[in-house]
């Protein structure tokens, strides 16, 4: 079965593959559905697909990045001129608590929240229209924007690209159906890591949000 489904995401059409990576990656936060559909994970597929010859790795990074950078100035922007209404937009009505922590981490940390933001797909689709909202200055926003635009997408395409080498490599040294065994196992860790991940940042996120209800509890006792 899963050698069926990376038959299938091969058989992409090249420009087809470019045009939904960049679409995704660029609607996270200009639509404010990265939590929806994280974008990350898409990429993580093209990378792959480059990884079969079936993409430029390097074309690949430029449109992540690039997509990244614009799409985070659309949020943005949006969040500038629609002001304290943007938190009321229908797909961010059910986050009002994850809201206000985005809001306390941007009011505590600045610019270097919007680069610690890319590496959490909810984070990452809200932080911009929140910046603009709070009205960061543009340069300083996109000065951080662009650098966690860069890490994040030259980081995720490269997974993607070393995790389809891997197997290519175990594939023609064991045969496909080891192979497909090994990928089985890859992808069983990645899912637990990603479960891990997401409770950590429930965790972090409950944390928050009682030091910002309640500092006292944050006070480390004498």
């Amino acid at each position: 079965m899963l050698h069926s489904v990376l038959d299938a995401i091969r058989s992409v059409p090249p420009l087809l593959a470019y045009g939904i990576i960049s679409l995704l990656v660029f609607g996270e936060a200009a639509f404010f559905v990265g939590f929806l559909l994280p974008g990350e994970t898409a990429v993580l597929l093209g990378g792959f697909l480059a990884s079969q010859g079936h993409l430029d790795v390097v074309t690949l990074i430029v449109l992540v990045v690039t997509c990244a950078i614009l799409g985070d100035t659309v949020g943005y922007e949006v969040g500038k001129r629609l002001g304290p209404r943007v938190m009321q937009l229908r797909p961010l009505q059910k986050h009002q608590g994850r809201l206000e922590t985005a809001q306390d981490m941007l009011r505590h940390r600045g610019g270097p929240a919007i680069f610690l933001g890319r590496w959490t797909a909810f984070f990452r689709a809200v932080m911009p229209g929140i910046a603009g909202v709070s009205q960061m200055r543009y340069r300083v926003f996109l000065s951080w924007n662009a650098l966690g635009a860069l890490a994040w997408g030259v980081t995720f395409c490269l997974v993607g690209y070393f995790a389809g080498a891997s197997y290519a490599k175990v594939a023609s040294t064991i045969g496909k159906g080891s192979a497909v065994a090994v990928a089985v196992l890859v992808i069983t860790g990645l899912v637990v890591w990603r479960v891990r991940r997401q409770r950590d940042d429930r965790a972090e996120q409950q944390r928050v949000e009682t030091i910002a209800h309640h500092p006292e509890d944050a006070r480390v006792p004498k």
